[in-house]
């Protein structure tokens, strides 16, 4: 196509893949062009403005590794993933809420049995967690694939730091009653990478990095749609400016403190801990949900 100008070029691209074999792939591409044009349009964005959009989501290809995914953590500050989230999660009310995945969950993680101690020797104050998960009816739900992890008290995952050996991050199993408990550590806030790209777009913009304290969670069970979750703690500073926008209003909760003593799990402490209790309740999957003949 010979003589393309600023008024016609949408339509031309748009019609260059007008052949796509994959309707959603054309029906995504279709938006984004639209999208992007537009923008260009709105902001009148200059060629060196263009190049260095170029060159910052370059750099922020080049810092990404198999330990840091800096696209995971655009997308988180940008509010995107949040976004998508909502859009994909939508729930009854008295389901539990989901929240982004992040960028630091790692498949998996050691298996411990209900009691066990995921810490694994991560630095923070030793807090021992509890709950069941449930379906909407308020049914147990057993033998649930519940995955937790969770930064230390320095605000860093275990795969941030040098050796593979997992912290703060395992795997367990709901018993019949829906229940489970484990011991882990207590939950602080902790800025989010800011030594890349993403934390130069932070400063420049004026926005902090700092995420409120929290533990994540992810639940599978058979019948019921995957929860991927947070619990955040009560009383952070960072709730309300959550630098990737997931907190939820029903996600927060108290963190008890408790002096030296008897833990909940009989043992003795000989520093201050922290207890939390807090239940999950799963959406059915559609393919689990009874069918109601228009008769009943």
């Amino acid at each position: 196509m010979r003589n393309v100008n600023e008024d016609t070029i949408t339509k031309i691209a748009l019609a260059y893949h007008a052949h796509a074999e994959d309707p959603r792939f054309k029906q995504i591409m279709t938006g984004a062009i639209q999208h992007l044009h537009a923008f260009a349009r709105d902001v009148a964005l200059t060629e060196d403005e263009l190049y260095q959009g170029i060159q910052f989501l370059t750099d922020v290809g080049h810092i990404t590794d198999e330990k840091r995914q800096e696209f995971v953590l655009l997308s988180d500050a940008l509010g995107l993933s949040m976004l998508v989230t909502a859009l994909n999660n939508r729930k009854p009310a008295g389901c539990t809420e989901s929240t982004v995945f992040g960028p630091f969950f790692v498949s998996n993680a050691p298996r411990y049995e209900n009691g066990g101690d995921v810490a694994n020797g991560a630095k923070g104050e030793p807090c021992f967690v509890s709950g069941r998960v449930m379906g909407l009816a308020g049914e147990p739900v057993p033998n649930a694939h519940i995955e937790v992890w969770q930064a230390d008290s320095e605000g860093f995952y275990d795969i941030q730091h040098d050796g593979a050996e997992s912290k703060a991050r395992g795997s367990l199993r709901s018993l019949k009653d829906g229940s489970f408990h484990f011991r882990s550590i207590t939950a602080e806030s902790y800025p989010i990478p800011y030594d890349g790209p993403v934390g130069r777009m932070l400063k420049a913009l004026g926005r902090h990095p700092w995420r409120p304290a929290h533990l994540h969670f992810m639940i599978e069970a058979p019948g019921y749609e995957r929860l991927i979750t947070h619990v955040f703690r009560e009383g952070d500073r960072y709730l309300d400016s959550d630098a990737v926008f997931g907190v939820r209003s029903s996600l927060i909760a108290d963190w008890k403190h408790h002096e030296r003593g008897t833990a909940p799990d009989g043992t003795r402490v000989d520093t201050p801990f922290s207890t939390l209790d807090f239940n999950f309740v799963l959406n059915r999957a559609a393919a689990a949900v009874p069918h109601r003949s228009n008769a009943a």
